[in-house]
Formats: structure tokens, C-alpha cells, sequence
């Protein structure tokens, strides 16, 4: 039977960010789900505090060169690679010098959020699922993890839905204790949108743009949800436990998170998808 194929998407990466929940997770569960036996692809944004040389990014020449469009600006696209030798693994960085160059993550020094959060997440979920495109590499199951992510679910059920990459793939998201203080810019309702997008698909942001609105977006759009944080944001919780039709994982501890995972991929995947 052919490997089933796991695209991750998260914001975070040990050792290219530090250690946190996050990060950890990031690193550990493609491993293993690699180690059993499925197919793994790993993207993240290359932040301007991913130290390039240390790490030995390279860019991909074919791989870049696409251009964005948001909000009427031309975005230019930019694929570098890395690889953990340790772990057999390649990770992808979706990188830009409007969004990514910048020294912090989401926020400066001071804690303050930068203002185009809302763009930069974006231009993120489109990045990953067109360079995924060029590398003609067809996901069955697309884990997303934090609200970076968010918009992948989104994009995936409707504006690819057609697409012969994307067409069948199934979406877990994972839902961490990586809450934003200040809701995204009214104007992001507009700037999300491409084809296929339509106003009746995102009216869960209208009014405000906060944490809760975009998780619950991504959880409407999910098959599977996954409580990535011992503790979540209570509003998140019980929309994604007692709203939504998508199967829902509880918080798993270190020990058991790669074999809970990997059984509920599977589960989600459906019965006629289980190893023989």
C-alpha cells in the first residue's frame, strides 16, 4: 500500500526558533510520523530571527520566483531549505523581505504585535500551498498548527477545492495557547479574499478579527481539531468541542502525542486509508 502523505504547516521549528510547545512539536511529530512509514513534507515562515548561515538555508531557485498579489502589492515569493540530518528531515521556509526580515515573529521587543500580522498570515497559507503546487507533491491529510495557520483550512476547501493537488486532502488543525492580544485590521476581510472566497465564507470575522473568530474560521474548515495546549482559550475550546462537526482530539502529553496523532490521522483519513 503507498505511503500516505503528510504536509505540515506551522509557525514554529526547534532548533531554527527556540524551544516552546510549539517549536517542540514541530520538530518531533513529522519525525515520527515519518518513522511510521508515511511521507512528510514541513514548511515555516523563515522569521528574520532564523539565523540563515548557522542553519544552512539555501534558496531553491525553481522553487521561487512566484509573486503574490495582496491588497493590489506584488509580494515576491522566495523558498529556501533547510535539513535536520539527525532526523532525515527537509524543512521548506516561505520567506519574504516585506514580512520575513524582520528580527521578531509576530511582535517587536516590546510585546507590541506588528500591524501586518494580517498579511503576513496570508501570504504564509498562500505561499505553502503554492510552492506545494510546484513541487507536485499531492498531500492526503495537511496538519496546521497555530494561528499562523489559519487561513490553510480556508484556502484548502475553497479555493482549492477543485485543484488535482488539493482536491481530496483532508485538514487537521491544532489549536495552541498562542493567542494575539489585538484583532487583525478591518481590512483583512478583503485582503484574504482570492477566488472562490466568497463573503458568506468568512462573516465569522466580521465585527472583529480577533483570536477566537479566526480559529473558529479555521476550525469551520477542518476535518479534525487538535488541542495543542493543555490550556486554550475557553471561547476556542467549546466552539471546537460542542459547534463544529470535525473530530476532536484532547490535549496530549509528550509520551503519547506521535501515536495519538498518528491514530487520528488515520481516523480522519477514513477506514479504506488504514495499513493493512
Amino acid at each position: 500500500m503507498e505511503a500516505k502523505r503528510i504536509l505540515f504547516i506551522t509557525s514554529e521549528i526547534s532548533p531554527y526558533l527556540p524551544e516552546s510547545e510549539m517549536s517542540e512539536i514541530g520538530r518531533n511529530l513529522p519525525q515520527g510520523i515519518q518513522d511510521k512509514g508515511k511521507e512528510i513534507r514541513t514548511f515555516m515562515p523563515r522569521f528574520g530571527n532564523v539565523n540563515e548561515r548557522r542553519n544552512q538555508l539555501h534558496e531553491v531557485i525553481r522553487l521561487s520566483g512566484m509573486n503574490l498579489i495582496i491588497n493590489d502589492t506584488d509580494h515576491p515569493l522566495i523558498i529556501k531549505v533547510a535539513s535536520i540530518q539527525s532526523a532525515r528531515m527537509q524543512i521548506y521556509f516561505i520567506d519574504n523581505e516585506d514580512f520575513f526580515q524582520r528580527k521578531y515573529t509576530v511582535a517587536d521587543a516590546e510585546g507590541n504585535e506588528f500591524e501586518d500580522n494580517d498579511e503576513r498570515c496570508i501570504f504564509y497559507a498562500r505561499g505553502v500551498m503554492e510552492t506545494v503546487k510546484k513541487l507536485r507533491w499531492v498531500p492526503d491529510l495537511i496538519h496546521c498548527h497555530g494561528w499562523m495557520t489559519a487561513l490553510a483550512p480556508l484556502y484548502i476547501k475553497q479555493h482549492y477545492k477543485d485543484d488535482p493537488c488539493f482536491k481530496n486532502s483532508k485538514v487537521v488543525y491544532s489549536i495552541y495557547n498562542d493567542e494575539f492580544k489585538s484583532p487583525l485590521r478591518p481590512s483583512f476581510l478583503e485582503k484574504l479574499k482570492i477566488d472562490g472566497i466568497l463573503d458568506e465564507h468568512i462573516k465569522g470575522l466580521e465585527g472583529s478579527a480577533d483570536f477566537a473568530a479566526l480559529s473558529a474560521l479555521a476550525i469551520d474548515y477542518s476535518d479534525g481539531i487538535i488541542q495543542g495546549s493543555e490550556t486554550i482559550n475557553s471561547k476556542v475550546l467549546e466552539y471546537a468541542q460542542k459547534h463544529s462537526d470535525a473530530a476532536f482530539l484532547p490535549f496530549q502529553g509528550k509520551e503519547t502525542f506521535i501515536n495519538e496523532f498518528n491514530a487520528f490521522y488515520d481516523q480522519i483519513l477514513g477506514p479504506k486509508n488504514l495499513p493493512q
